[in-house]
């Protein structure tokens, strides 16, 4: 995609967010357990941690358990507006996971659940995963989580989201999301999302599929160790 496409893509995406806040955080309130090992593994207690792109801060109460010190951004006012309303105790900032304000080496474990596939070019997927890996402590975790959108296969059940997708090409696709028209998603396939993160310089430890109970919603995983 040219430059001009990629940047309209992007502003799309953060509309779509800022229209739909309201009704995405009456439908997703709570974390998904299924996920609830990606937090008990890989965070240790005192933990500064990042959650790029929390949103209404879902997973807040999953990070806190483990008795971290908490920071969330998203790039969605409405949403962190709300996500400050719902943990009035946790900090959460309006910013973009191309651009992090913080320094170099400032937190201890790195999380992005279910961002990385609103990227719409390889250049700019590579530079999300640059900046989470930037402001990764050495020794320090990056947890990253995509939706599987992958058609149908003998091993896994239909997806229904290709029922309403408009493809591109290359994985790009767009699919109505809560009452908007046409929100960007990429569809990663696992090698491509391996490639990704070991492309930028991270050890992988631990890769696969979380499956989201009996909802088209799994995430392919990858941690990774700076």
């Amino acid at each position: 995609m040219k430059n001009e496409e990629v940047q309209k893509i992007l502003e799309h995406t953060n509309q779509v967010y800022e229209e739909v806040a309201g009704k995405y955080s009456q439908v997703r309130k709570a974390p998904w357990p299924e996920m609830d090992f990606l937090f008990g593994r890989y965070l240790r207690k005192n933990d500064l941690v990042l959650d790029i792109g929390c949103g209404n801060g879902r997973f807040y109460e999953s990070f806190v358990a483990n008795e971290v010190d908490y920071t969330g951004i998203d790039n969605s006012k409405n949403l962190i507006e709300i996500a400050q309303r719902n943990y009035p105790e946790g900090k959460f900032s309006l910013a973009s996971a191309l651009n992090l304000p913080f320094s170099d080496e400032t937190f201890d474990a790195v999380y992005s659940i279910a961002v990385l596939h609103h990227m719409p070019s390889t250049e700019l997927r590579e530079r999300f995963v640059m900046e989470a890996k930037r402001v990764l402590k050495k020794s320090g975790y990056l947890v990253l989580t995509v939706w599987d959108l992958s058609e149908k296969k003998e091993d896994k059940p239909f997806n229904v989201f290709s029922l309403f997708q408009k493809r591109i090409d290359n994985g790009d696709m767009f699919i109505p999301w809560y009452g908007a028209k046409d929100c960007y998603f990429h569809s990663f396939s696992r090698e491509e999302f391996r490639l990704l993160v070991d492309g930028c310089g991270l050890g992988i430890i631990d890769q696969g599929e979380v499956e989201i109970g009996k909802k088209p919603y799994n995430n392919l995983y990858i941690v990774s160790k700076k």
